[in-house]
């Protein structure tokens, strides 16, 4: 019998066709299904591949007890319960590599959006104005950028953010400091990055440690008219306490693609507010980076169903047990 892998979220067509090559499968993909469909069709799956649309939760899980496998065309993997896939010794896999550059070029781009002013001075225009004193800015060069997080994408934001002559600094606990140097950045402590950053971009995952971690407190800490900029977890961020902190003028702006609820609550304090810059989760929304993240995760399932490899496991202690078993 065939391996049957469901898609139940549109991923690009070269993912299928990666799928559809190989021998021993077989594959429902029919674009974008409901949660009802999703359950429905999941009972005799083997494999998952998913992106942020659908929510693997311990129902769906229930669901579908032949369940070996979940690949995320992705980064995070906050919309899968990894307790309970592991409980149930499902594998979950990511693809950490295909929107790295993707997310570093919105996130740059966000940066250079915020320090000089371009959405708000885009508005005035189509309003018919030319009102260049409202939109003075601030250069990038000689301008110190903390980086929170120093995993692929922080690396590949500090390499564009040398290239325009900034000081770049981070503070990540898991990364060497001689590896970071290797890449032109200060490794430094989380209060020495806070008091010394002009620009602060988060990188982080989410964790205890981290979430709601740039808070009333913090933002105390740091250099005021610092500018903040977060593609990556919105729950990195208190957001009533960034706007609270923009009104004062301790934060001269922020530019934000995530938020702790997406959408945004139209009371969102954040929405709306003079100084901030905002995007609809659009890091990884490119085409390259959607081509990429679709077909590693096609071909994380064909190695692990077909060949027993296994890459970018979430959740290594499944295999443990298995190979123990």
């Amino acid at each position: 019998m065939p391996y049957h892998v469901l898609v139940p979220d549109n991923v690009h067509p070269s993912a299928l066709d990666v799928l559809g090559a190989a021998d021993g499968l077989r594959v429902t993909a029919p674009g974008q299904m409901s949660r009802a469909e999703t359950l429905a069709a999941i009972a005799d799956a083997d494999a998952l591949i998913i992106r942020s649309a659908t929510k693997v939760d311990a129902e769906m899980l229930e669901a579908a007890p032949n369940l070996r496998l979940i690949a995320r065309a992705g980064v995070g993997v906050d919309n899968v319960d990894v307790a309970t896939a592991s409980a149930r010794g499902v594998v979950v896999m990511n693809t950490p590599d295909g929107n790295t550059i993707a997310t570093a070029e919105h996130t740059f781009g966000l940066m250079l959006a915020l320090a000089r002013h371009i959405p708000e001075a885009e508005i005035s225009m189509r309003e018919g104005k030319w009102d260049r004193k409202s939109f003075m800015g601030v250069e990038l060069r000689g301008k110190t950028l903390g980086i929170i997080g120093f995993g692929r994408i922080g690396r590949a934001l500090a390499k564009r953010a040398l290239a325009f002559e900034m000081t770049v600094i981070a503070h990540d606990p898991y990364v060497p400091a001689d590896l970071a140097a290797d890449f032109g950045v200060e490794l430094v402590s989380l209060d020495d990055l806070y008091q010394r950053s002009d620009f602060i971009s988060l990188h982080s995952v989410i964790t205890e440690e981290t979430r709601n971690m740039i808070n009333r407190e913090t933002l105390a800490r740091m250099k005021r008219g610092v500018r903040i900029i977060n593609a990556a977890r919105g729950a990195l961020i208190n957001e009533a306490d960034l706007a609270e902190a923009i009104r004062s003028g301790q934060v001269a702006g922020a530019a934000l693609d995530v938020y702790a609820q997406e959408p945004p609550e139209p009371d969102n304090p954040l929405i709306g507010l003079p100084g901030v810059v905002h995007t609809p989760h659009l890091a990884a929304s490119t085409e390259d980076a959607q081509i990429a993240v679709a077909v590693e995760a096609a071909e994380l399932i064909v190695g692990a169903l077909l060949r027993g490899e296994f890459r970018n496991v979430i959740n290594p202690e499944v295999l443990e047990a298995r190979r123990e078993g």
